[in-house]
């Protein structure tokens, strides 16, 4: 039988890419968003269902597993790739932003899981692939609420497969570094320009800011690539929970996984200083 996935934040980025990768390779799609307007042309293929999720919103998460199982009989896969990040000094966040970034990037993750799993428990089979960040690795100034929600995904999604292995559902992370081809850095680009700058980071920002410009020109991938690596995730039957997605964070997650302690904080205190 053709197996269904559904995918949260599936109008740009990761999660079109995603949806039309699975759709090419035989799969039913469930693509969710909060304005499914946005992908009207998606709507044009029968292997295709469009319709609302916000993950701010519970009555649209319920709706939207309900209307994937109405139409194709059952859900055999979640991809939760819905989020955003904040950029900018934490001084300078509003406490309503903080929560909106949590609400997004992980309150939304574990309201659209508690949704699907009594489908995933009556059929004793599911898979559960959360998308992370290099981000939920290793830390770095300047989006330290962003970190935050994703280190928390990261933590929850390992815990979860365990209790999940038992009910017969695999948990699966898949880690992205930047990209090519999405508005993730040009909306993070847009939250810091709304939030001030607190008197006397001035000079760690511009030099922070000159490191992530390094970072950003060593960006080789595209959301296809990404892409490619969720589809890895849900299908390779393995019980691999970890998946690296984009070469330009290796280093990085290198440093932090394979070295001491002492050695990864004085790699990153070069690169940022303090």
């Amino acid at each position: 039988m053709t197996q269904t996935v559904l995918i949260t934040g599936a109008s740009t980025g990761f999660g079109r890419a995603t949806a039309q990768l699975f759709a090419e390779r035989g799969w039913n799609v469930v693509a969710t968003m909060r304005d499914p307007a946005a992908g009207a042309d998606l709507s044009d293929r029968p292997d295709i269902c469009v319709t609302r999720l916000d993950v701010q919103d519970r009555d649209s998460i319920d709706a939207a597993v309900a209307t994937g199982i109405a139409r194709f009989g059952a859900i055999d896969a979640v991809v939760n790739n819905a989020g955003f990040g904040l950029f900018g000094i934490f001084e300078g966040a509003t406490r309503e932003k903080i929560q909106e970034q949590f609400d997004v990037n992980v309150f939304g993750v574990m309201d659209v899981t508690r949704a699907i799993l009594p489908h995933f428990r009556s059929r004793a089979r599911g898979t559960i692939v959360n998308v992370s960040s290099g981000a939920g690795v290793f830390g770095l100034p300047m989006i330290s609420l962003y970190n935050a929600s994703k280190f928390a995904l990261e933590g929850f999604s390992e815990s979860l497969s365990y209790e999940l292995r038992s009910q017969g559902i695999a948990v699966k992370i898949v880690e992205p570094g930047g990209v090519l081809d999405t508005r993730f850095s040009a909306r993070s680009t847009d939250e810091f320009g709304q939030a001030p700058v607190p008197q006397g980071y001035e000079e760690f920002v511009a030099s922070a800011a000159r490191v992530f410009e390094g970072l950003r020109e060593n960006r080789l991938a595209t959301s296809a690539d990404v892409a490619d690596v969720i589809y890895e995730a849900t299908t390779d039957g393995s019980d691999r929970l970890r998946y690296v997605a984009t070469e330009d964070i290796q280093p990085l997650v290198r440093a932090r996984r394979e070295t001491s302690e002492a050695a990864y904080m004085a790699f990153m205190r070069g690169k940022f200083g303090g």
